[in-house]
């Protein structure tokens, strides 16, 4: 693992008129848009483990980035849209355990994906647009040179919090869309067990062996 992997699957396996990041200010984060809050949260936290690269053990760079995970998606509402109307019947016991190993699995591949800093720029588009009841933060990944993706975050609020609940990479790949036909294939053929197993060990690969 030697740089940022920003090719189209990279993106999907994590992942203009804008502003530029580097650190977010409190003065600045506190008279921006609820929306846009925990996309810069969540940009700031990847520059972070980023800076810390691979020289810094997996696992350290994992509990950083864990808590802003927590804090910017709303994985229960991510891991029951791919699971579909099967979550409903699952017991409580499977449910939970199905929560941990996707939980490590989405953290695991966003430090896999982000794992090296090397002069990459992130920009975020102040107007979002709206899908439904949801809105969409763009944002663009600007390397120091090669071509630029653009990364986009569908939020939905739960209360008075913004949340993401999908990636949409180069725009339009949706990795919800994506893990849905492997989630319920699995399920289908295995159970809740299955598809944890098959969580567990991605993690374990993305993580360089980290259980």
């Amino acid at each position: 693992m030697r740089v940022i992997r920003l090719s189209r699957r990279g993106l999907i396996a994590a992942a203009a008129g804008a502003i530029a990041l580097g650190s977010v200010s409190s003065a600045h984060a506190a008279g921006e848009s609820a929306v846009l809050a925990p996309v810069r949260e969540l940009i700031n936290g990847l520059l972070q483990v980023m800076k810390a690269g691979p020289g810094t053990p997996f696992d350290k760079r994992f509990a950083m980035l864990g808590p802003v995970i927590d804090r910017t998606f709303d994985l229960q509402a991510i891991l029951r849209e791919s699971i579909g109307p099967a979550w409903a019947a699952l017991p409580a016991d499977q449910k939970d355990v199905l929560s941990d190993a996707f939980r490590r699995y989405t953290v695991a591949s966003y430090v896999n994906s982000f794992n090296d800093f090397n002069g990459q720029r992130f920009e975020i588009n102040p107007n979002t647009r709206s899908v439904g009841g949801r809105q969409v933060v763009q944002t663009t990944i600007i390397p120091r040179s090669g071509d630029q993706h653009e990364l986009d975050y569908v939020m939905q609020q739960t209360g008075s919090d913004w949340r993401v609940v999908d990636v949409l990479a180069d725009g339009s790949i949706s990795r919800v869309a994506v893990q849905r036909s492997d989630f319920r294939r699995l399920l289908a053929r295995g159970g809740a067990q299955a598809l944890a197993s098959s969580l567990r060990s991605k993690s374990t690969n993305l993580s360089d062996g980290m259980s």
